[in-house]
């Protein structure tokens, strides 16, 4: 179980510190979109990059690499779709070990046709494509593609911790409400995050097993979804990957 800490970034993302296990100073940097609060952290606390994983190639989850890469002089892991500042390509299947912690890389396309998930222990670095009450929009993939990924995500152990790359929960919660309105989970969920947040705290990671409770994206075979999306699509949704498609959509639209 490694210990895991955030800095935050930009409006709502999150750049996750995965902390060695026999030396907690050395760490692993995920999705550093902008490599200022990266350094700060550092500077503050005497901490020693070891390498850097990226998930996606969207500018807000790599930006900050290739500086910290001319500043610490370290291994960068990712999709090829991440560009020139990898140094390790990974793809389905991958393992690496690294400051002494064992990663395996999934693919997990959908939200960007390259999209990769780290885990390591009990942890999951899923960027963009699974968020706490959500998931990522459509930019490349199809939502075939997409509803595969999450369903994989969704089978992984229910301890897992899930380590997304935005503060998007509460937003998540509401649409979450409005497709699924009897789930009492839901509005369980949305009184410890409203308390996490009122107090500055992140409302990550989830987990696997929560995800199961309060995700539309992952219930989408559950009777309150199934009527949800139907009534707002007004058509009768037999397909699984059409109801998921519908349900993507409406959150699209959704205020």
């Amino acid at each position: 179980m490694p210990k895991i800490s955030h800095v935050p970034a930009f409006r709502d993302n999150y750049i996750w510190f995965i902390h060695a296990k026999d030396e907690p100073e050395d760490v692993l940097i995920v999705d550093p979109g902008d490599a200022a609060p990266v350094l700060d952290r550092v500077g503050q606390e005497g901490l020693v990059p070891r390498g850097i994983l990226l998930t996606h190639h969207h500018r807000d989850h790599i930006g900050g690499a290739a500086t910290l890469c001319e500043r610490f002089d370290v291994p960068v892991f990712g999709p090829a779709e991440a560009g020139d500042v990898v140094t390790e390509l990974v793809r389905e299947g991958s393992t690496f070990r690294l400051a002494g912690l064992d990663f395996t890389v999934m693919e997990i396309p959908g939200h960007t046709l390259g999209h990769v998930a780290f885990v390591t222990g009990d942890a999951l670095f899923c960027g963009d494509t699974l968020f706490s009450a959500g998931c990522g929009r459509l930019f490349e993939g199809t939502p075939e593609k997409l509803l595969h990924s999450l369903e994989r995500l969704a089978a992984l152990p229910e301890t897992t911790r899930v380590f997304c790359g935005h503060e998007y929960t509460l937003a998540n919660l509401t649409f979450a409400a409005a497709a699924e309105p009897g789930n009492d989970e839901i509005a369980a969920w949305r009184r410890q995050v409203e308390a996490l947040r009122q107090q500055g705290e992140p409302s990550l990671p989830s987990s696997i097993a929560r995800e199961r409770q309060v995700n539309p994206f992952l219930r989408i075979e559950q009777p309150g979804v199934i009527a949800s999306v139907e009534r707002w699509s007004g058509n009768t949704l037999s397909d699984k990957v059409r109801r998921f498609a519908a349900l993507r959509r409406w959150k699209d639209e959704f205020q």
